[in-house]
């Protein structure tokens, strides 16, 4: 058992369960069989400044400045330890989900499909020249490459996993024209935050450059048994895995997803009734824990009649299908949970995380190097998600734990945790509550009478 999972180790040596059965050739006795009711999911959060070419110690910042770490470290740091403690290695890691915006750089500024529905990019907006918008040949040279070695690490496992696109991944994004920015109004943006009427709206287009990594006809899902169904391309896909005596399924799918990616996922659940079923996407919750996009990366708002909002996806696709108990998602720079009940009125437990604002590890290496804003860099710091599953109890239970592969270490057993990271995120709760925020366990109290293992 690889290190951090002890406790766990404790809980799977007392799970036996013990069928008697009468032998047919006379051999009398217990026939054993042990099933393991306690695993392992790890989610991996938006790692794009982690893979970002600019944040490594080759880039030069300013004339005679390069940046101070390699972050590609913590990244290939993180699937190195998700790796060894997979359950073909040992640990309990059964399934590995990513909730995308794995690279930082497209390659495109717009894409032809969106081109010749009349989009175009205004090159004087406020968020075009705010950086967000920055093709480069980095991301097929540099970004591309290394995500596809650090998630060769978890392919070599055997494990099953899955991967989500997020807007970083697409081939383009750009600032869209319709939506014109307003320099004269910028003063505003302290006290009505953030909106497309003064920096413009952006929109993301394209998903050869993901297809390429994570399609369907990868070396990573090709013909796997446990990659079940896929569309455009691979850009939304389905796993299966066992654990804990059920078969679960992960249905990945694109960011705001369009009515088509809808009905191959419903596809998907009609031939797998009754499975317990968790989805994974990009941009779901927000950190106030709404179902709400970030209002200047909007796809519903800009292009309606292709994409579905959060809100349209849970009233439309998860409140009818009782078998999806869970959703992930990243996108929105903090952390965030709440729990809805369905049509059926049993729960949908949603859970946002993405730590990549956490710039703790670049102050180490250099406490004055910080941008031209006066901002810390945002990194990661090699925070992730590990929920455990426990199905020994009458109520099963998730042990949500957020885990840095840098640090060697659970946000719990981090005494500056709060000190490096609350301040940034939730200013608003004591040190004790910030702790519960990544830390805390959910009771899944109607698991057993909607399923069967």
């Amino acid at each position: 058992m690889k290190r951090n999972f002890k406790l766990i180790l404790g809980l799977v040596l007392a799970s036996t369960i013990i069928i008697s059965c009468d032998s047919d050739d006379n051999d009398s006795g217990l026939q054993r069989e042990t099933v393991d009711k306690t695993f392992t999911i790890a989610v991996i959060p938006d790692t794009q400044n982690m893979t970002d070419f600019t944040h490594q110690t080759s880039y030069q910042v300013s004339e005679g400045v390069n940046f101070p770490i390699d972050a590609s470290t913590q990244f290939y740091d993180m699937m190195s330890y998700i790796a060894d403690n997979t359950i073909t290695r040992g640990g309990e890691i059964a399934f590995v989900t990513s909730v995308g915006d794995i690279w930082q750089h497209q390659t495109e500024i717009l894409d032809d499909e969106h081109a010749a529905r009349g989009f175009s990019h205004d090159p004087y907006s406020i968020i075009a020249n705010s950086g967000e918008v920055f093709p480069s040949e980095e991301t097929v040279n540099f970004e591309m490459p290394l995500a596809r070695e650090g998630y060769q690490l978890i392919a070599q496992t055997g494990i099953p996993f899955g991967v989500a696109p997020g807007n970083h991944d697409a081939d383009a994004m750009w600032s869209e024209a319709s939506f014109a920015s307003d320099p004269s109004r910028l003063d505003e943006i302290y006290t009505v935050g953030l909106i497309p009427e003064i920096v413009g709206m952006l929109h993301i287009g394209g998903h050869d450059n993901f297809n390429s990594v994570f399609g369907e006809n990868s070396s990573f899902f090709s013909n796997k048994s446990w990659y079940i169904s896929s569309f455009n391309g691979g850009a939304n896909s389905a796993q299966t895995f066992e654990a804990a005596g059920y078969t679960f399924m992960n249905i990945s799918f694109e960011m705001h997803p369009s009515d088509d990616v809808l009905e191959w996922a419903q596809s998907v659940i009609d031939a797998n009734p009754g499975i317990p079923t968790m989805i994974t996407t990009h941009d779901f919750l927000k950190e106030n824990g709404l179902r709400e996009a970030n209002p200047i990366i909007d796809p519903t708002r800009i292009d309606p009649d292709n994409h579905n909002s959060s809100e349209e996806v849970f009233q439309d696709f998860v409140k009818p299908n009782d078998q999806i108990f869970l959703i992930l998602c990243g996108h929105h720079h903090g952390k965030a949970m709440r729990v809805d009940n369905n049509n059926s009125g049993n729960q949908v437990v949603q859970i946002l995380a993405d730590y990549q604002d956490r710039g703790q590890t670049v102050l180490d290496a250099d406490p004055t190097f910080r941008t031209a804003h006066g901002r810390k860099y945002g990194i990661g710091d090699g925070w992730f998600r590990l929920m455990n599953f426990n199905f020994e109890n009458e109520t099963p239970q998730i042990e949500v734990k957020t885990y840095s592969s840098h640090y060697n270490n659970y946000s719990d057993d981090v005494s500056e945790y709060a000190s490096w990271y609350k301040a940034g995120e939730n200013p608003e709760v004591t040190d004790s509550e910030f702790h519960a925020l990544d830390s805390f366990t959910i009771e899944l109290t109607d698991f057993n009478e909607r399923f069967n293992p």
